[in-house]
């Protein structure tokens, strides 16, 4: 199972959301490349980054600060935050990022996202935020009446890589994981999901690892990793044994 360390991006600073909410943002850092390489050091193969003012505004906001990370990091980046387009798509993976992560066209046009799957094959992923089971859209804030399970149905047999499931209710609180949720979808879909929001220490990486075989591909944490609660390379040797 890949732990991936995250970097939310806003005004070009490293920093977390509470509940997605924009005004509820603390800032870590302002250098993403050098936190990027901290998170290397420490093991990581793979990162999580996110574009929060591009989430909002359905254009990249933020490209300084990942093409820095991209140019700092010596693995694997994950990109999300406003990609809506096949320019956008494609900009991003002549940049360097190897997944990019589309959310609000997932609902929207997903059409559109599918022959972004067949055509960057591997290379997509699809968000399937959650507030309540339903799933909501634009940076989180709007909610849809579309369940969670029946989105990303719609995207089986499409060449997506990976679901990334986030209990929006959790994120950013070090709640725990929603672990009953994110299993269950695992377990109805025939895609690899990746779970994200409320990870608060080394318990939820053990439980979701036990879970590895049944399509939980990863996790994604931030804040506990920031706080101090989440030591990196043990939640990365956790998941390496999964």
């Amino acid at each position: 199972m890949i732990v991936f360390p995250a970097i939310d991006l806003k005004a070009g600073q490293v920093v977390r959301l509470a509940e997605g909410d924009m005004d509820r943002a603390t800032v870590y850092g302002d250098n993403p490349a050098a936190q990027a390489l901290i998170f290397a050091e420490a093991g990581a193969q793979h990162l999580h980054v996110v574009d929060l003012d591009g989430s909002f505004a359905g254009r990249a906001e933020n490209r300084a600060a990942v093409e820095a990370i991209v140019d700092a990091f010596p693995g694997y980046v994950q990109l999300g935050g406003g990609i809506r387009t096949r320019d956008a798509v494609e900009g991003w993976f002549d940049l360097g990022v190897a997944r990019v992560v589309m959310g609000s066209a997932a609902l929207k046009d997903p059409d559109f996202v599918k022959d972004m799957a067949r055509e960057f094959e591997g290379g997509i992923v699809v968000a399937v935020d959650a507030r309540d089971g339903m799933v909501a859209t634009e940076g989180w804030a709007e909610l849809s009446d579309v369940p969670v399970v029946d989105l990303a149905r719609r995207f089986e047999d499409a060449g997506v890589a990976a679901l990334l499931f986030t209990d929006i209710g959790r994120d950013g609180l070090l709640k725990g994981a929603n672990i009953e949720a994110t299993v269950d979808l695992a377990r109805r879909v025939d895609i690899p999901v990746i779970a994200s929001g409320g990870v608060k220490g080394l318990d939820d990486i053990h439980i979701l690892s036990l879970h590895a075989h049944e399509g939980i591909e990863g996790v994604i944490t931030g804040r506990a990793l920031y706080e101090g609660r989440l030591d990196l390379a043990a939640a990365i040797a956790m998941g390496a044994r999964s």
